[in-house]
């Protein structure tokens, strides 16, 4: 498992009392496998990839079916997918990025960090996205070179030219960095440790930071537009803005566990993953939000939402999926 959820795995929370869910199920797709899955995604109804602990890979071609893991030259965590368009993928692992351009038929390896740009300690890689066809971003942190669980520095890459080379941006916070995401091409936002969120607002040539009201650790963000967003952390924390973060509110919880995804497929519906199985849905933008019976108490780390159907994956292999 990665991202930092080792570290918090010893104080993820003891429940004091069972909680009563909605109607709304999801169903296992797969009990156990190959270590931790943190990462899912699809590029359509019937084909997705699931990625974890050790390099794994799998990819499925009949909507979840049955899967076929797919062999990569690593033994690196992959932290995550993402797939800008149906040919065009990415995975991150560690101090190791790989790409494909046909739809993952084959994987490479890409050159990301020159090691003069890391006199300090080492990279690890965390999210990327890209808000263009030639303009991309990486973050994740600095790790000390004699012990990669101490973190020395924010990471923040950048790309103008397709990923074919990539340069580091400095940003004014030296937390670990655990996600990103873009409205457009001008409005983007990293979310971190310590309750950090930063924001840009000019096509990523500079971030600022906002005012997130918590320092709770932030794993996830998720904008809908360039004003409507959301983000989740440690504590069962779920922040919500109406104004591209000038302001964000920390929305009632109804669980104290760790979250890690959050996920809107469209304006009102948004679905939130976490610890113990946690599974939380929204029908009013993000205002209230209602525990779902996921059907595991495996940790959930990865989401996908596309449409009507929903993915998630997680602790010891596990896959559950849903839909409308």
């Amino acid at each position: 498992m990665s991202f930092r959820v080792s570290s918090l795995i010893a104080v993820l929370f003891v429940f004091a009392a069972v909680p009563v869910f909605a109607q709304d199920s999801w169903q296992i797709r797969r009990g156990s496998g190959t270590g931790d899955l943190i990462s899912v995604f699809f590029t359509s109804s019937n084909t997705g990839w699931v990625a974890g602990d050790e390099g794994y890979l799998a990819q499925t071609r009949d909507g979840g079916n049955t899967w076929t893991k797919r062999v990569l030259n690593t033994a690196a965590n992959i932290n995550e997918i993402y797939f800008r368009n149906d040919d065009d993928g990415y995975l991150v692992a560690g101090r190791k990025m790989f790409e494909t351009s046909d739809g993952g038929a084959n994987w490479k390896e890409a050159f990301i960090a020159n090691p003069s740009e890391f006199a300090d300690g080492v990279p690890e890689f965390l999210s990327i996205r890209f808000n263009s066809r030639n303009q991309g971003f990486i973050v994740g942190s600095v790790l000390d070179r004699d012990n990669d669980e101490i973190v020395i520095g924010s990471l923040l890459m950048r790309t103008v030219d397709g990923g074919k080379t990539w340069s580091r941006v400095e940003v004014p916070t030296k937390v670990e960095l655990f996600h990103l995401d873009f409205d457009g091409k001008s409005h983007g936002w990293i979310v971190g440790d310590r309750g950090t969120i930063l924001a840009t607002t000019n096509n990523g040539n500079s971030w600022e930071l906002q005012d997130s009201g918590t320092q709770e650790v932030l794993y996830n963000v998720d904008f809908r537009d360039e004003r409507d967003g959301y983000a989740v952390g440690t504590g069962g924390t779920i922040l919500r803005t109406v104004d591209g973060g000038r302001t964000w509110l920390k929305v009632a919880s109804p669980v104290t566990a760790t979250l890690f995804r959050v996920d809107f497929p469209n304006d009102k519906d948004g679905w939130i993953v976490g610890a113990r199985g946690t599974i939380l849905r929204t029908r009013d933008r993000g205002v209230t939000w209602t525990e779902q019976n996921s059907n595991t108490t495996n940790h959930l780390y990865g989401l996908y939402v596309r449409g009507d159907h929903g993915w998630s994956v997680g602790k010891d292999g596990v896959i559950i999926s849903y839909k409308d």
